[in-house]
């Protein structure tokens, strides 16, 4: 890759950045509870070696580039979309290395807010002799490592609620038609993608026994992704014959019930499925998910797909707890009674411009894929 330099210096670090970014995405939802980092090395408008945080989290991006380099990195500008680390952790600090390979300018998206890092990896690099550039890509970066960012600052993971809808807005028929297929195979397999894209795929109780889902990637060449299945189950009603339950061997599956649940019951559960079960305080007869987000975080997660029906969905939303909100709208109606995919509640939290912004529709086959952030 090759920019000319006849560009002015900030659309040069701008491209550069962007192509950072998209290095980091190539483990987005592997890498846990490290951020999915990309970093480029350059120089004389040339890139000379790439890099991007291994599965599990390291090596780090900026190591690896820099390893890759070896003695060209001399000189060389480094792009990396996140403050390299300045901390002894598993891995010798980042910063170490990028010093000892005498990089001379480092371009980065963002500050790591970890309070292990906070602005003394810049500190260090500049009191090196190292010039140091803070926010090209900046905005970009922000969402690639929003999960990080929540766990270190908020310790909960960044949570994508995924939802689907009939065209007449329902999201599963009667009683007796739970499994209502609404959409089509395009978007089930834009599905497959974004949980593959996530570290854990989190389901309420209800629709873990009405659709008996597995929950897992099975798009082909991609089985190999094994995230975290979450099942929020304040009654620990999943049947250990279930699919999920069935598959805890497999599969890592923790389901999350109510502190009310006795130990004698947890234990049969576990023993009989190997699941694990971990009990949480309730309100009004639901669990506490500000304390089930804290416990995925302190487990490492920092990024879940919500999969859960309406209620999960209005829970997330009510609390500003869903950072993204993906709502697929098939192109067929239910054209008889079923149950509403949003809540009258959830469907104002959306349409509230001071909670939530529209930021991409677009066809997924015959479907709609819209796409909604939180604000701040």
């Amino acid at each position: 890759m090759t920019i000319r330099e006849s560009f002015p210096q900030t659309a040069i670090d701008d491209a550069y950045m962007a192509a950072a970014l998209s290095l980091g995405r190539r483990n987005l939802g592997r890498t846990a509870p490290n951020p999915a980092v990309g970093a480029l090395l350059v120089r004389d408008g040339v890139v000379i070696a790439r890099g991007w945080t291994a599965p599990g989290g390291r090596p780090h991006a900026e190591a690896i580039a820099i390893a890759a380099a070896g003695e060209a990195a001399r000189g060389a500008t480094l792009y990396v979309t996140l403050e390299p680390c300045a901390h002894h952790g598993a891995t010798p600090p980042c910063v170490d290395s990028i010093i000892a390979g005498g990089v001379a300018r480092v371009v980065t998206a963002l500050e790591d807010p970890d309070p292990r890092v906070s602005g003394d990896g810049h500190a260090r690099l500049r009191n090196a002799g190292i010039d140091v550039l803070v926010g090209p890509g900046a905005a970009a970066a922000r969402a690639d490592h929003l999960g990080h960012i929540l766990r270190v600052t908020r310790r909960r993971p960044m949570i994508t609620l995924k939802l689907a809808q009939t065209a007449d807005g329902y999201a599963a028929g009667a009683a007796h038609d739970p499994r209502l297929h609404i959409t089509g195979p395009v978007t089930d397999a834009f599905t497959h993608v974004q949980r593959s894209l996530h570290d854990a795929i989190m389901v309420g109780g209800g629709t873990a026994r009405d659709d008996d889902p597995l929950m897992t990637v099975r798009l082909p060449g991609m089985q190999q992704y094994k995230p975290l299945r979450v099942v929020l189950d304040e009654k620990l009603s999943l049947s250990p014959r279930s699919r999920l339950a069935s598959t805890a061997r497999e599969t890592p599956l923790l389901v999350i019930t109510g502190a009310a649940i006795s130990d004698e019951s947890v234990k049969a559960f576990e023993s009989a499925t190997g699941a694990e079960v971990v009990c949480v305080g309730t309100h009004d007869g639901l669990l506490d998910l500000t304390s089930a987000l804290r416990l995925l975080a302190d487990r490492g997660v920092t990024r879940v797909f919500s999969e859960g029906g309406p209620r999960v969905a209005e829970s997330l939303l009510a609390a500003d707890l869903a950072d993204e909100v993906i709502l697929h709208t098939a192109i067929k109606p239910l054209g008889r009674a079923g149950r509403p995919a949003l809540t009258p509640a959830a469907r104002a939290a959306l349409d509230d411009d001071s909670r939530y912004r529209l930021i991409e529709t677009r066809a997924l086959g015959a479907d709609t894929m819209t796409r909604y952030a939180r604000v701040g």
